[in-house]
Parts: structure tokens; sequence; C-alpha cells
């Protein structure tokens, strides 16, 4: 009696795992018969999820692989790319002999079938996506659903670093409407085989490339319900090789040839010239490359605070260049240097910028007569001429005609002119010569603070691009 009751057990459970395992019942293996069968179990029931009862949850496996990246618009803060979407859910029902039935898959138009609505909800744009019509359907009791998504996605860019930036993008799936206790997203495949995948199958080689994708489940709640969500984080990285050869290394070339336009003479006009030259150049190479430059209202760019360093720098060399060129030419009408400015000037910063003292001068200059005194060169008298003329025991000779007379006047007038330009001329050069000196050392000391400007800047900013893409490359989502 016992042997009887576990026989029929036996048969009792081989029974129901059959008809689980073959719900559709084929006549024959041919498509007709598997047709048939599926519109009378499947077809019939595309107007409610396909679960047995109400409360049964529907979890539906979702992946997806990253096809092509087509654009970044930063302005508007939107990535748009490529995707294959793949879907699978399991229909109650829906199961067959693979030997009866003649095949293990089949296809079948999407119309048939009830979908998930399952969409991405940072979508920005009409679905531009090719259009698919047919769903795989299995033997097991599964629906395939593969298809291509062109995604424009809300993204948060933070170009700080640009061009070195790295992205972090998210795509979050999940269903439109149908609660979690409805409709729960499960993920296929882990990140690591997403990533394996999009890197095996992406066809666009642009600007920007496919560091890393992560992955995780989460539940949305809300104050009515809670949706099952699945979100992709892709993590992009900006290729800069265009940028460095069209924007940093001109800007670079440029800064550091105006840095050595400070070897020319301070006194020359071709030192002004050459430096309004490079400004201007440097304009229209700016104006050129503007549409490399990233155009969004939410943060700068370190790279455009390179460029206006660097723009800067010109600026205030050349104002330096007019400014030493104005004491160097212009230094005969100024007023003598006070002896504050002489002494900090030529003893002190002359020092610190490696400029030796002037040395002063072993010239004697010997003047003909006193200052004080007083020649009227209007007239001459007779004594003068006889005390120049008289020597010795020689006896006074007449005066010289009146003509004679006035030439000698003109000639004295003439001497005295000459002699009065040349005091000038030696007191104002020596007060030419001390503004040309602390003109030069001026000039020395602001091409050193120059260089040190320079320097920092282009380390400091070099530094900040190496920390924060180092930052974001190490955040996690």
């Amino acid at each position: 009696m016992k042997e009887i009751k576990k026989v029929w057990l036996i048969f009792i459970c081989f029974s129901l795992l059959h008809g689980f395992v073959a719900a559709l019942n084929c006549t024959s293996p041919t498509p007709e018969s598997l047709l048939d069968a599926l519109k009378k179990e499947v077809f019939t029931k595309k107007l409610l999820r396909p679960v047995k009862r109400f409360s049964d949850t529907l979890n539906v496996s979702l992946t997806m692989r990253v096809a092509g990246i087509i654009g970044v618009n930063e302005k508007e803060q939107t990535l748009t790319i490529l995707i294959w979407q793949i879907m699978v859910w399991p229909i109650d029902g829906l199961s067959w002999d693979e030997k009866l039935c003649g095949t293990a898959r089949v296809s079948v138009p999407r119309k048939e079938l009830w979908i998930p609505d399952i969409y991405i909800s940072q979508f920005m744009d009409e679905d531009e996506s090719p259009k698919t019509f047919y769903v795989y359907l299995d033997s097991k009791g599964h629906a395939h659903d593969g298809k291509p998504v062109r995604v424009v996605s809300a993204c948060r860019f933070n170009i700080y670093t640009f061009p070195f930036d790295v992205q972090n993008c998210t795509l979050t799936f999940g269903p439109y409407l149908h609660y979690a206790q409805d409709v729960r997203l499960v993920q296929i495949n882990t990140a690591a085989e997403v990533l394996e995948d999009s890197r095996n199958v992406i066809y666009t080689r642009g600007e920007w490339e496919l560091v890393d994708i992560q992955a995780v489940t989460n539940i949305l709640e809300l104050s009515e319900k809670n949706y099952s969500e699945l979100r992709y984080y892709l993590i992009l990285s900006r290729r800069p090789r265009l940028y460095i050869v069209n924007l940093i290394i001109p800007s670079v070339f440029l800064s550091i040839l105006d840095l050595f336009s400070f070897l020319l003479p301070p006194q020359s006009v071709d030192r002004s010239a050459f430096k309004m030259t490079l400004i201007l150049g440097y304009t229209v190479f700016l104006n050129m490359m503007s549409d490399l430059l990233p155009v969004t209202g939410n943060q700068t760019p370190l790279l455009n605070v390179l460029i206006l360093v660097s723009f800067a720098l010109m600026v205030v060399s050349l104002l330096e260049t007019v400014f030493v060129m104005n004491i160097q030419h212009s230094s005969s009408q100024y007023s003598p240097v006070p002896h504050w400015l002489s002494v900090l000037v030529l003893r002190y910063i002359a020092v610190a910028v490696c400029l030796p003292p002037q040395k002063k001068s072993n010239r004697i200059t010997v003047s003909l007569r006193p200052p004080t005194e007083e020649m009227n060169t209007n007239t001459i008298s007779l004594k003068d001429l006889q005390s120049i003329s008289a020597g010795g025991d020689t006896p006074p000779e007449k005066p010289p005609p009146g003509p004679v007379l006035d030439e000698l006047r003109k000639l004295s007038r003439d001497l005295m002119a000459i002699r009065l330009q040349i005091d000038n001329h030696i007191l104002g050069s020596k007060t030419s010569q001390e503004w040309h000196m602390i003109g030069i050392v001026i000039d020395r000391l602001l091409f050193g603070l120059y260089i040190v400007v320079l320097s920092v800047c282009f380390i400091t900013i070099i530094a900040l691009w190496f920390y924060k893409t180092e930052t974001w490359k190490s955040q996690k989502p």
C-alpha cells in the first residue's frame, strides 16, 4: 500500500512538473502549431501583466551596452549616446517542449505582448531611436526584448579641470507607471561585464572615452508609492590632445616669448612694438580658437584662467615697458632724483636684482671763471683789451677800429652761450644718468617679478589640474 502511494506521488509531481515546463501543447513540430498555441495561451493576455496573480511581482531583468558616445553639450548640460537596451521578463503560461514544437525560441511581433514601460528618467529630448518590431520568446517562458536607444540625457558637467575633466553621468532605468510591488528591475550583468561588452561594441573614437561603468539598484520612495530603479553611472574622460596642441602649447610659447622680450634694451622702441604685436597676435589667436573653449555659466575652467593670466601679464609687461621708456627718454625734463629714492633704488634694490652700483666718475670739470662772477657781454673796455694785448715793455697799441671791436663782442657772446650750454648739459647729464639707472633697475625688478608670477600661476594651475582630475577619478557614486 505504501509503495502504491509513493508511485502515485511521484506521478503527480512529474505531471505538475511536466505541466509547468510544457504549458503549450504543440500538435506537431511546425511553426503553425506553435503559433496556434501562442495565440490561444499568450496573445490573448497581452492587456495584463503576465503574472499568475495580481499580487505577484514581475521581475524584469535589464542590462545595457554603450554603443557610441555621440556628443556632449556643455552649455545645455546634455549627453547624447547610443545604447543597446536588453530586457528579459517571464510570462506566465509560456513554455513548450522543444522537441514537440520543433524550436527553442521564436520571434513574435511586439504588439502581441505586454511590454514593460521602462524609460530613462534623465531623458531630455524627443525619442529618435530606431524602432524594433519583434521580441524573442524562448521555451523556458521568457521574453527577450533588445533595441537600440538614442539617449539625450541631462548630465551635470564639471568643466573646472577642462580639458582634463572626467564626467560622471547617470542613466536611471525604471517603470514609468508601475509601482515596485508590481514591477521590479533586476540587474542581469555586473557593471564590469557591462563595461567590457561596451568597450567591445563601441564604435566611436571621438573626444570622449568611456572609462568606467557602475551600477546599483535602488527603490525610489515617494509620498504615493515606491518605484524600482536601476542606475548606471557612466564615467567619461575627455581626450585632451586636441586642446593641448591647439590651445595650451601656443599659449605657453607666447608667454615664454613675451618673457624673453625683456632681454631687449628697454630704451629701444622695437621692444614696445614687439610686445604690442605679440598682444595683437594673441588676441587673434584666441578669437580663432574660441570655438574650442566650453561655453557654460556654471563654472570657469582653469584653462580660461590660464589664458586670462597670460594675456594680463602681456598687458602688464607692455605697460612696464612704456613706463621705463618714459623714464629713459624724458629724464632730462625731470627734477633731480630725491635722495631717498636714489638710496632705495640704486643702493638696495639694485643689489637685490643683481645689478652692481654705478661707480662715480673720476673726471674733474674745470670752470674758466667763478660762477658768481658776471660778465657784461655787450661792452668790452679798452683797458681789458690793453691788458690782453700788452706784454712786458711793449708799448700800447692803438685800439682796433670799430668793425673789429664788433666782431670781438659777437665772438664773446657766442663763447659765453656755448659755456652756459655746456654747464647745463653737465648738470643735466648727472640727473639723466641717475634716472636712467633707476629705469634699468626697475626694469630688472619687474622682469624678476614677471618670472615669479608667471611660474607661480603656471605651477598652481597645473597642480590644480592634476589634483581635481585625480579627485574626480577617485570619487564613487
